[in-house]
């Protein structure tokens, strides 16, 4: 038995609910052992919302399934029927199977933010942000440097006419 990962495209938002009626029609058809796992890839991130922190999954591929399966006519065929799908990753003929590699690139990020959640951080150097809490409250600055894995930031403030770096959590700032 062959199996070889796939990505499909489905309807995006429905990625979940879409896995669920697959699974639910490969059950009833029988097919459950040619088709061992359907994946939305997805991540663990971390962000912090009003001063409480939050932990959220965000999907890495919208609109994607990732799926594990020996393909023949019959899985071929109940996939394809699934209300919401769209169709493989591929040539149009034939799907094209997922390399090794990048097999493991996306398994690898989905169990890496599992362990630990990333830190959500939407700032980018040169943006120019309020300071909203701290000695610092209500001062304008530019973000010099983002460690999205600290969730921090290094921004520049001007005081008594000197450019200062600040080492700030990205909760502490907002976007002007």
């Amino acid at each position: 038995m062959a199996l070889d990962w796939y990505f499909l495209r489905v309807q995006v938002g429905r990625e979940d609910r879409i896995r669920k009626s697959m699974i639910a029609r490969l059950k009833q058809a029988g097919l459950e052992e040619r088709v061992p796992q359907i994946v939305v890839p997805s991540e663990t991130v971390a962000e912090v919302r009003e001063g409480k922190r939050r932990i959220r999954k965000k999907k890495l591929y919208p609109g994607y399934l990732m799926v594990q399966m020996e393909l023949d006519e019959d899985v071929w065929f109940a996939i394809r029927e699934t209300p919401g799908f769209g169709d493989f990753v591929g040539s149009r003929s034939t799907p094209t199977p997922m390399t090794a590699e990048e097999v493991d690139n996306v398994l690898g990020r989905m169990d890496e933010s599992k362990e630990q959640p990333k830190m959500s951080v939407q700032f980018q150097k040169g943006d120019r942000v309020k300071i909203k809490q701290g000695p610092f409250e209500n001062i304008d600055g530019v973000v010099e440097e983002v460690h999205p894995d600290k969730g921090t930031l290094e921004v520049a403030v001007t005081i008594f006419g000197r450019s200062t770096p600040v080492s700030l959590g990205y909760w502490e700032v907002e976007a002007l």
